[in-house]
């Protein structure tokens, strides 16, 4: 049974969150700077960031996987940002040349007639442009999702930042994409807007210890307890997310969610699983600490099982005859004749994988008999890489 319904998804989540004392939702996918968590290649990306923001240059490239907060940190630079930016954010540029200047203009302010073309539409970006420096103010264009421009929209993207002072650019463009964005601009069609990048930097998945900082970090800024996870729920996090800040929002929710509608105080390894497996559309196994100690469990006994019946024979070797075994020995008039030199059997027992050959015993006593006890002797002294000899104890049948 899923954890929630359809129907009231919103209703579920106020109720959980009140269920575990949160005063705000933990794990929205919303590009929230608040949550934002500084890993060390975060704080990497935010300085890199920064730097080509602040050195008026052409483009600055931000190239990351999908999930991995790209959006979220580029909410946060510009929450420190003076007021003397004005910033545009287009985040559907999947559009041709016209539409995508038509949407800069949009989102900065700019007036253009219903039908126009791209020569009055970029004569009034620049318009906008002259006139934002003539007030000491910079303009920052931020394209997310850049990896889906064709490019002849790169390209005359590129042309607007051909606008320029004697001291610096008067456009500003952030470029947010995939790794594929990274192989787009690296072709030599591409090359002129590629020189013009003055910043790069790429964001990968959280390692194992950053999501687990992540985890708590979140909970924490939501004014929520941190051991809202077990251990084993924080481990498998990593496992199922692959360290994906999205997926862990996805898995982590979902397991809250899970916990509350169980009446669990926190979240453990089954349900973690549970929500992951929702999530993710496959059926994951439960992690759970009891179950993995009981299957080590199980496995060091099979294994004692084993070794001692390997050496089954040495302990064997300790024990006296049996009631059977004295039974069948019973009718035994004479004692066991001595076994002749001719009959030294040559070789080890299992215990080096070699057997013994019982066939010249057998017929030297003549008698059905079985083999009971092995006594070793030292090498021949004349030739110490013999094989090792050995008499053998025959028990009557």
């Amino acid at each position: 049974m899923p954890f929630h319904t359809v129907e009231q998804p919103e209703a579920w989540n106020a109720m959980y969150r009140k269920y575990f004392g949160l005063k705000r939702p933990p794990f929205s996918i919303a590009p929230d700077p608040r949550y934002l968590y500084m890993s060390e290649q975060h704080r990497e990306a935010l300085a890199h960031l920064l730097y080509g923001i602040r050195s008026d240059g052409g483009f600055v490239l931000l190239t990351g996987e999908v999930g991995t907060g790209k959006t979220t940190i580029c909410r946060r630079i510009l929450e420190t940002l003076t007021r003397n930016i004005v910033i545009a954010f287009i985040i559907h540029p999947s559009l041709s040349v016209a539409e995508l200047l038509a949407a800069v203009c949009d989102e900065f302010g700019i007036s253009y007639p219903k039908k126009t073309n791209i020569k009055e539409l970029v004569d009034q970006i620049n318009h906008f442009l002259l006139d934002l420096n003539a007030r000491r103010k910079k303009a920052i264009l931020i394209i997310d999702e850049a990896q889906n421009l064709s490019n002849e929209v790169l390209e005359e993207i590129r042309l607007l930042t051909n606008l320029e002072t004697n001291e610096r650019k008067l456009l500003q463009i952030i470029l947010i994409g995939q790794p594929e964005l990274k192989n787009k601009l690296a072709k030599p069609e591409l090359s002129q807007l590629a020189q013009r990048i003055v910043a790069r930097c790429h964001l990968g998945p959280l390692s194992k210890d950053d999501v687990i900082n992540y985890v708590n970090h979140r909970l924490e800024v939501a004014g929520g307890r941190s051991d809202l996870f077990s251990d084993g729920a924080l481990n498998s996090i990593y496992k199922y997310s692959g360290g994906i800040p999205r997926l862990i929002n996805l898995i982590c929710d979902r397991a809250l969610l899970g916990a509350f509608v169980e009446e669990k105080e926190k979240v453990d390894g089954a349900t973690l699983a549970k929500a992951a497996s929702e999530v993710l559309g496959v059926n994951l196994p439960a992690t759970n600490g009891k179950l993995k100690a009981a299957l080590l469990a199980v496995i060091f006994f099979l294994t004692g099982l084993c070794l001692l019946y390997y050496f089954s024979d040495a302990f064997e070797s300790l024990k006296t005859p049996d009631s059977e075994e004295t039974s069948h020995m019973s009718h035994v008039s004479n004692p066991l004749p001595a076994i002749p030199s001719q009959h030294v059997l040559y070789g080890t027992d299992r215990f080096c994988n070699i057997r013994y050959d019982f066939y010249p015993i057998h017929t030297h006593i003549n008698h059905p008999c079985k083999f009971r006890k092995s006594t070793y002797l030292p090498p021949q002294k004349n030739d110490p890489s013999s094989p090792r000899r050995g008499y053998c104890d025959l028990l009557y049948l």
